[in-house]
């Protein structure tokens, strides 16, 4: 693909427990604008991994990058986005960590009354969400079949990679967009609004639950566009 075949490139990242196909809507809304669009299946063992699968990405496109993550995702842009290609940031219900933070520090002081995602114990160095807690929790706005799927056909997420620390955050020389679902009750609506301020991103509210990016497909599109044109 070639940044001259359309307004640019756009790469987008998955979180954990889920795969790439997710993004099918972002990117079928985005195709159509004429962007490029590539997306990065992590194999969510580490967070190095997941960053050299998305820097092998952005390496095959020509022209400058506008990096999406969602949730854990959020993580592997912070990082990632500090490729020379990388031009925007966008995180969608995703997290923002500074140096040295990671996945599991930033939940380690959830909001009081902040419901709790139902996370199973570590099973063979690998994390997996109580299916039948699945829908309620992580896709909360899907039809029930849909979100019955995801649930059975989770990804497993290495310990390790929860545990992996940024070293050099990318949001603090890259600008950076925002999208907050309010409805989400995997990574807390205040906890999102602080980390999108803490990274000065311009940000949204999207009415929606940690799957916004499958169920508000367009609203998570139009915000791409932005940090794009920008």
């Amino acid at each position: 693909m070639t940044d001259d075949a359309g307004r640019g490139n756009v790469v987008l990242v998955h979180g954990g427990f889920v795969d790439g196909s997710g993004w099918q809507g972002v990117y079928n809304a985005l195709k159509t604008d004429g962007y490029n669009v590539a997306i990065v299946q992590n194999p969510t063992l580490s967070l190095a991994g997941d960053v050299a699968a998305t820097h092998q990405v952005i390496d095959s496109l020509e022209g400058p990058v506008t990096l999406v993550g969602h949730s854990y995702g959020g993580v592997v842009i912070t990082e990632a986005g500090n490729h020379p290609k990388v031009t925007a940031l966008v995180y969608i219900a995703a997290f923002a960590p500074d140096k040295d933070e990671s996945v599991n520090t930033l939940i380690a002081d959830p909001p009081p009354g902040a419901p709790v995602p139902p996370i199973l114990p570590p099973n063979q160095g690998f994390l997996f969400l109580d299916r039948n807690k699945f829908a309620d929790s992580f896709a909360g706005d899907l039809p029930r079949a849909q979100a019955e799927f995801m649930a059975d056909s989770q990804v497993p997420w290495g310990v390790d990679a929860l545990g992996g620390a940024v070293s050099q955050p990318a949001w603090r020389s890259k600008r950076s967009w925002y999208l907050i679902a309010t409805d989400d009750r995997m990574i807390p609506p205040p906890a999102q609004h602080m980390m999108s301020e803490r990274i000065g991103a311009q940000t949204v509210e999207v009415a929606g639950s940690h799957s916004v990016y499958v169920s508000q497909p367009d609203a998570v599109a139009d915000l791409i566009r932005q940090a794009a044109r920008s």
